[in-house]
């Protein structure tokens, strides 16, 4: 991402608060295609084009601005999320909480 950035000169743009709207606009993107869908059907649907492919794209967006957002902000964002499973497992340990919505813990 930032080589692709760099050679369009568009590091100039790409300031933290540019970049987390546009991962905001993009899962709104993304929610848009979910939003009247029938709950029940929506993975059913969504493994089949043409919204598959639409899925993936905006998902992709999402992704790609996001380690845009991480390389602007310094942040390891392999390093980060393995430490936040880490910290989950803890908090959630599998045994105590199998089967139930974390909400209830």
């Amino acid at each position: 991402m930032r080589a692709f950035t760099n050679e369009r000169d568009w590091e100039q743009f790409h300031d933290p608060k540019s970049l987390l709207l546009a991962i905001v606009g993009e899962v709104g993107e993304l929610s848009e295609l979910f939003q009247w869908l029938p709950a029940t059907d929506a993975s059913d649907l969504a493994q089949e084009d043409p919204l598959k492919s639409r899925v993936a794209e905006e998902m992709s967006d999402v992704l790609l601005y996001l380690v845009r957002l991480a390389d602007v902000l310094g942040i390891d964002l392999h390093a980060a999320a393995v430490a936040k499973i880490e910290a989950a497992g803890e908090r959630f340990a599998a045994d105590k909480v199998r089967g139930t919505a974390p909400a209830k813990h």
